[in-house]
């Protein structure tokens, strides 16, 4: 049912329209953290706020509900993110956090104590993982800004991510409307279809700053070694 005078939005391919009335939680938690770093390291921020709860459920949606899977959370930030894979992992499986940022990665220790938080580049997963034993992940979750990365990283950050997954694992990101257009998302979208076979594009979730879809990706082309 829409609202009376709405006008339901014609069918998009792909993705289109959600409606919610979840509120979006930008409380001390996740926001004081988010402005400091936002100050601190401008470059690196690919959002203007923290993700709202409607769209970090929707990336947390790919974490199994049985089992004990293990989950790899790039670029989880203040960890709006981290808080709904935890309530989706309910104590199940493995929790595995990688933040570049040493004072993000150092409140993230604090916040969540059950969550493993690891310091270092995306781009140099499998090494991170290696050292820590961390086996293939059955979902990798990421945050990380992708249209803020030249073409080479995209690949590199990518390609690290896909073998990395367990056959049968999946991959989600992030990309926020206003962006699609640009070269970088759609140099960015194109090279989902190279790395993954089967590339999935959600409804929005306009209730986000700013509005956003997320990707999930499964079955990598090149398969894990």
């Amino acid at each position: 049912m829409h609202e009376a005078g709405l006008r339901a939005p014609a069918p998009r391919p792909q993705w289109g329209v959600v409606r919610y009335t979840d509120p979006m939680p930008l409380g001390p938690r996740h926001l004081a953290p988010f402005l400091a770093a936002a100050l601190r390291s401008p470059a690196r921020m690919g959002a203007v706020a923290p993700c709202s709860s409607l769209l970090t459920a929707r990336l947390a949606a790919v974490v199994p509900r049985g089992g004990n899977p293990v989950v790899v959370e790039l670029g989880p930030g203040t960890g709006s993110t981290t808080t709904a894979i935890e309530h989706r992992l309910a104590g199940r499986g493995r929790h595995v956090a990688v933040e570049i940022d040493p004072v993000l990665a150092a409140h993230l220790r604090v916040e969540y104590p059950e969550v493993e938080v690891l310091i270092g580049d995306a781009a140099e997963l499998e090494r991170l993982l290696a050292e820590h034993d961390v086996p293939a992940a059955d979902a990798v979750i990421s945050g990380l800004p992708w249209s803020l990365f030249d073409a080479d990283m995209q690949r590199c950050v990518l390609e690290a991510t896909a073998r990395s997954l367990q056959p049968g694992g999946s991959f989600t990101t992030v990309a926020y409307v206003h962006g699609l257009p640009l070269s970088r998302a759609r140099r960015f979208r194109a090279l989902l279809d190279e790395v993954f076979d089967e590339v999935l594009t959600t409804r929005t979730v306009w209730r986000n700053l700013p509005p956003a879809v997320t990707y999930v990706c499964r079955r990598p082309h090149q398969a894990r070694v």
